[in-house]
């Protein structure tokens, strides 16, 4: 019986070793298909190049579908019409009554009934263009006519304001254009669960990404653009914005980047640091998938002096996973703790007596 004890503890403590807590991307593997990168200056500027790089390649193209800035009228707007002189061609008690309900409405085919002048297109025109034409047509029958004409009710073009903010719904497009930071605030702003790096239009079959950040922090106008009629503004939410922060850390969470932004010492920061009696701090990684699908991981050694900077200015991405190995004694005493029941499972089982024949032995190794 003695002669099996060390091959029965040497198997438990090679299933005690397979089993041993955590994580270990020290060790070099030629058959891992990854890139362990060290956080350091060069990397750091390297970084921050990509970044402006990025932000160049996310420009609208200088072909984006734009309309000039002149409000041209459409079905279900309703005009406000004045004749100069001639109250007869005003709607009766026009001052007193809502123009709205007052108004001439523009019908389904373009357009308005008018006295004397019978049916007149309108639809597609902007006001002064209305102006002149109604102008010139009562010239047939009134001299020199004064005509006024005004918009009663935007009805025609609506943008609609979706996703992550106060209020949305359509927003009405008049005369006054409507930016791309107009719509948001009349729709309440955005929540705090918004993200405003990636708003997203979409003008017809095609969608274009907005970056909010970079029109409200760097004033770039190019990006608040002017809402057409069937625009659709999609604020998202932050749940393609989150990185994992796991290992030898006071809190193992989840956390979402604070408007697209956060450092690798800012996210240790948010969950309490890492464990000072249990972590290895010269073995900090962020786990990133690369461009082209294979992972990357990208080596922090906290010991260094340099560290705090460093890990200051590491911008981590979207999905990111930061993760704090474990010191090896540590590791160790975790092993000893996960094979400590399994070695008094072997002493008791030495310790049984056994039946041999018609002799009882006690066996006691």
């Amino acid at each position: 019986m003695t002669k099996y004890i060390p091959i029965l503890l040497l198997a438990v403590v090679i299933g005690g070793c397979a089993m041993s807590p955590g994580m270990d991307m020290s060790g070099h593997d030629a058959n891992r298909d990854v890139t362990l990168i060290p956080i350091t200056a060069a990397l750091i500027n390297e970084q921050q190049t990509a970044s402006h790089s990025s932000d160049r390649n996310r420009e609208l193209p200088a072909n984006f579908p734009q309309k000039d800035g002149q409000y041209r009228l459409g079905v279900g707007d309703i005009l406000s019409i004045t004749v100069w002189d001639h109250p007869e061609l005003t709607i009766p008690a026009g001052e007193y009554r809502a123009a709205e309900t007052a108004g001439h409405q523009i019908a389904k085919n373009g357009t308005i009934f008018y006295p004397y002048i019978g049916r007149v297109k309108v639809a597609g025109k902007t006001l002064i263009q209305v102006r002149w034409l109604l102008s010139r047509l009562l010239s047939k029958h009134i001299t020199k006519p004064q005509v006024d004409v005004k918009v009663a009710a935007y009805l025609s073009q609506k943008a609609f304001v979706v996703g992550e903010v106060a209020n949305p719904g359509p927003q009405p497009i008049t005369n006054i254009p409507l930016t791309i930071v107009d719509a948001i605030k009349q729709a309440g702003g955005t929540t705090g669960n918004s993200d405003w790096r990636h708003v997203t239009l979409t003008r017809g079959e095609e969608k274009y990404t907005i970056n909010l950040l970079d029109i409200y922090e760097k004033g770039d106008m190019h990006q608040n653009l002017r809402l057409q009629n069937g625009d659709v503004l999609n604020v998202p939410d932050l749940q393609g914005q989150k990185i994992f922060v796991l290992g030898e850390v006071s809190n193992s969470t989840s956390l979402f980047l604070r408007k697209g932004r956060m450092t690798l010492s800012e996210a240790l920061s948010e969950v309490g640091g890492i464990k000072p009696e249990t972590s290895n701090p010269a073995r900090i990684y962020v786990i990133r998938s690369g461009a082209t699908g294979k992972p990357e991981i990208y080596h922090l050694n906290a010991k260094s002096p340099d560290a705090l900077i460093l890990g200051d200015q590491f911008k981590l991405s979207a999905r990111d996973v930061v993760y704090v190995e474990t010191a090896g004694v540590v590791r160790w005493n975790r092993v000893i703790e996960k094979l400590l029941p399994t070695t008094n499972l072997l002493r008791n089982v030495v310790e049984t007596d056994y039946t041999l024949g018609s002799d009882k032995v006690k066996l006691n190794y």
